[in-house]
């Protein structure tokens, strides 16, 4: 087990600012031991009976499985109680009765629970939410059940390492569940109003919104509202890490495919040989998508049947599978026809999906040479750094926060190699478009953080 004093400074840093502030932030790379850090604070709050319990509200398999094993890691943890709030509805009131320091809840329960508590008041003196950034959306109902019992409780804790995924517009919901509403206002219209302008529109539609000009002026003075109660760290400036190494590996589509592709693009209607109906998109969603799994090599027509397109993507993955000279490779899909191919294509490599606890624990100890995932379903908290280096992009993602999670799973405190991202991109197609739409948000992103970090040592000086 490790001890306390083998923390190190930074999480201490981080300790000290929850301990220290009823409302906090704490935006901190993947890796970086937000758990350790959120847990060893508690301990100390309950120890000086500042607070008597919290909850904790984190993606479903975190929930129920990462904050209960972090306890046990950690020797100056031990003597934390904790009750998981999960399974039947009989199961989770038991959970809820049961006397513990700390109570675990999956995010989609989230709802559930405010109800069943009597949409109130919550019976905790802390709330600590666990990837602050599922909570982005202002409409959504888990924020409408949450910012329901806001004002009643005492202390807010707000954990991520991606607060902007899709921009500064993400960052309003956050921040109210975590201060009430006190530095960005308390509505959405408020805040666009004051630092927003209509972006991409349709008539009275505004699909997006962007930040006043000059932009960088707008972005920082976000930025010095929040930093009072946030502390924004990244692991390269901590962390002695091995190298990121980011590859992208380019196919190019035959000559029939790239113009079923182009043909598609341009009138989003084409007739596929393998198909009775003609291939349609009703909407620019469903162009992308379309778009996105032809790139890939197989597309769902209207009744959800695969129809191939092309070998092109799935060979490149055979290449690489291939030159990692049986070293583990862990790859990540965006369709379930895509997780399906990869089973069947590279059976002679034994692949196998990670799902399970088993499925981890096998990765890790070195048992699954291929391991298939989507990034949604072990994007946060799940610890496989020591199963493997190698990570191969096979459908990319639009989600900034999910690709960064994903690559975090590799890339993260106690990886011993250097970790090597393959990036498969379908050349001219959308895959081209969705790398840079990842490398734009994440210039965003990277703005915020930089802006935090230099406002934290600019008031640490005085």
């Amino acid at each position: 087990m490790l001890e306390r004093k083998q923390m190190h400074d930074y999480q201490v840093r981080g300790v000290n600012h929850i301990i220290e502030n009823e409302c906090a932030a704490l935006f901190l790379d993947c890796g970086m031991g937000k758990s350790a850090t959120t847990l060893t604070a508690i301990k100390e709050l309950i120890d000086s009976c500042i607070i008597s319990n919290v909850l904790i509200i984190a993606p479903k398999r975190v929930a129920e499985v990462t904050w209960k094993d972090e306890i046990a890691n950690w020797e100056h943890l031990n003597g934390l109680t904790i009750s998981v709030i999960a399974g039947t509805a009989k199961e989770r009131r038991e959970a809820i009765g049961k006397k513990a320091d700390i109570y675990t809840i999956g995010r989609d329960n989230i709802v559930w629970l405010v109800t069943e508590l009597g949409g109130v008041k919550l019976p905790y003196d802390m709330v600590v939410i666990d990837e602050l950034t599922s909570f982005k959306n202002s409409s959504s109902k888990r924020f409408r059940a949450l910012r329901k019992v806001r004002k009643f409780i005492p202390r807010v804790v707000g954990l991520t390492g991606t607060p902007t995924p899709q921009g500064m517009i993400d960052l309003f919901a956050q921040m109210y569940l975590v201060d009430g509403g006190q530095r960005l206002g308390k509505t959405i219209t408020a805040y666009r109003d004051r630092f927003f302008k209509p972006g991409k529109s349709n008539g009275d539609i505004v699909y997006e919104y962007v930040l006043k000009s000059p932009q960088n002026e707008t972005e920082q003075q976000i930025s010095n509202l929040i930093s009072d109660i946030t502390i924004s760290m990244k692991a390269e400036d901590f962390l002695k890490m091995p190298d990121r190494m980011p590859i992208y590996d380019y196919v190019e589509l035959p000559p029939k495919a790239m113009e079923a592709y182009s043909t598609f693009e341009r009138e989003q209607i084409i007739e596929l040989i393998d198909s009775d109906e003609p291939l349609t998109a009703a909407s620019a969603a469903a162009l992308g998508n379309k778009l996105q799994q032809m790139a890939g090599g197989r597309v769902y027509d209207a009744d959800r049947n695969v129809i191939d397109v092309h070998d092109e993507k799935i060979e490149k993955l055979k290449e690489i599978v291939e030159a990692s000279n049986g070293e583990p490779v862990l790859v990540a899909y965006a369709f379930k026809h895509e997780q399906a191919r990869i089973l069947e294509a590279l059976k002679e490599f034994k692949p196998r999906k990670l799902e399970t606890a088993q499925d981890i624990a096998d990765w890790n100890e070195g048992k699954a040479p291929l391991m298939v995932a989507h990034p949604a379903s072990v994007g946060h908290g799940i610890n496989i750094q020591k199963g493997g280096h190698i990570l191969v992009w096979f459908g990319i993602t639009w989600s900034l926060e999910l690709y960064q999670q994903f690559n975090a799973r590799l890339y993260r405190q106690g990886q011993m190699k250097p970790v090597m991202i393959h990036h498969i991109i379908a050349k001219n197609t959308i895959d081209e478009k969705i790398i840079k739409s990842l490398d734009g948000k994440r210039e965003t992103q990277d703005g915020l953080m930089q802006s935090i970090k230099e406002l934290m040592e600019f008031y640490s000086k005085k």
